[in-house]
């Protein structure tokens, strides 16, 4: 049901502060005055929806143990439930295509992206898909392409989680055996892979060229994940992918951000104070200027609370912080018509209790993709 309110009351974030001002909604937008019913939302906040560019948290959902990934539909609408609660109205689903095989293998991820479309009247959240693309796999570059023209995605990550210190050296990686074991195949013959596409890595820089010469005659969206140097995202930059995702030195995000790029960070690693892989600090590349959007990553509720502890700091504003999950991920993804509460924008956003920021409803479009509490009783009665 799309919601004709007029919510008054609450203190609304703008551009700059926090106001108190009412909020109008009208036929899936913001608008300068509704005809709808008046709800008094006293002692809450309104933020704008919360826009994720990188997420993967979902794939818990849809596998909860080894081996029960048959309701994959089903999975992602009680992730997409996960996800509204969060305050999340537009989520992007970072789905791999990997040599890891299972659930990151092409088989799952074509049944992601078939269920996605399936379910996709059946939730509220805007749900996008996100290709990570392994670059080793050589043999499977035509197929991508088919694969993303099939499924209309419009971002392609290209990652390379190949263990080449560990190849070069012939050095099995520790958890090798089990990474085989977990998707059903031999160890040995899962190593002899991994070598092979070690071998083979020379030919990759010219397939890459004409893969992402493709892409971007069609429009997708390219980005890089992990770059490490200067030069990398000069290589990356040189083939047309503008979007440096989650930058692993000061380095590497200094050379996107002076070229213009929009630098992706992930919200846990502000959360924990540091990366969890000894990477550059989220916190001090945001304190420099370098972040232009934070991503869920691996945990949904980090996005939310990144911003508050950004803006608790005294790094910025609270404004300046929620941009970062807001308007500066949307206009990443080309999404201009939300991240803002402002007339003519989607209704989209997320109520909290001011008391402790608890998410207490979320609205996508104009409808209810979460609500809980008091403010149920507010906004149905």
């Amino acid at each position: 049901m799309v919601l004709s309110l007029r919510l008054t009351g609450a203190k609304v974030l703008h551009e700059t502060m926090l106001q108190d001002t009412a909020l109008s909604i009208e036929a899936g937008q913001i608008v300068e005055m509704s005809g709808g019913r008046e709800v008094d939302l006293s002692d809450f906040l309104i933020f704008p929806g919360i826009v994720d560019t990188h997420g993967d948290a979902f794939e818990k959902h849809l596998a909860p143990r080894r081996g029960a990934m048959k309701d994959v539909d089903k999975g992602q609408i009680a992730a997409e439930a996960e996800i509204a609660s969060n305050g999340i109205t537009t989520a992007v689903l970072a789905q791999f295509y990997s040599w890891e095989g299972g659930m990151r293998g092409p088989e799952f991820a074509e049944k992601v992206f078939a269920a996605r479309a399936e379910i996709a009247d059946r939730v509220g959240t805007d749900l996008r898909a996100q290709l990570r693309f392994e670059i080793g796999l050589l043999d499977h570059y035509a197929a991508m392409q088919d694969f993303i023209q099939r499924h209309a995605i419009q971002y392609v990550a290209l990652n390379d989680h190949l263990p080449h210190d560990e190849i070069a050296s012939g050095k099995r990686p520790q958890r090798l055996a089990g990474q085989a074991l977990r998707v059903g195949k031999n160890p040995d013959r899962h190593w002899e892979d991994l070598q092979a596409m070690h071998a083979a890595m020379p030919r990759v820089p010219a397939a890459l060229d004409r893969l992402c010469a493709a892409l971007s005659d069609k429009g997708v969206s390219l980005g890089s994940h992990d770059d490490t140097t200067p030069e990398d995202r000069a290589t990356w930059r040189r083939r047309g992918v503008t979007i440096s995702e989650f930058p692993e030195t000061l380095a590497a995000a200094e050379a996107a951000h002076s070229a213009g790029e929009p630098v992706i960070l992930g919200a846990p690693n502000v959360v924990r104070g540091g990366s969890h892989k000894g990477n550059i600090s989220a916190i001090e590349l945001i304190s420099m200027g370098l972040c232009d959007a934070l991503a869920s990553d691996y945990h949904y509720p980090s996005l939310k609370r990144a911003a508050f502890l950004i803006a608790d700091a005294g790094i910025c504003s609270l404004a300046q912080a929620w941009e970062l999950i807001s308007s500066r991920p949307a206009a990443i993804l080309g999404l201009n018509d939300r991240g803002s509460l402002v007339p003519g924008a989607r209704a989209d956003l997320v109520i909290l209790d001011a008391r402790n920021r608890d998410v207490v409803a979320a609205i996508a479009s104009g409808e209810i993709t979460y609500m809980k509490g008091v403010i149920a009783q507010r906004l149905i009665n």
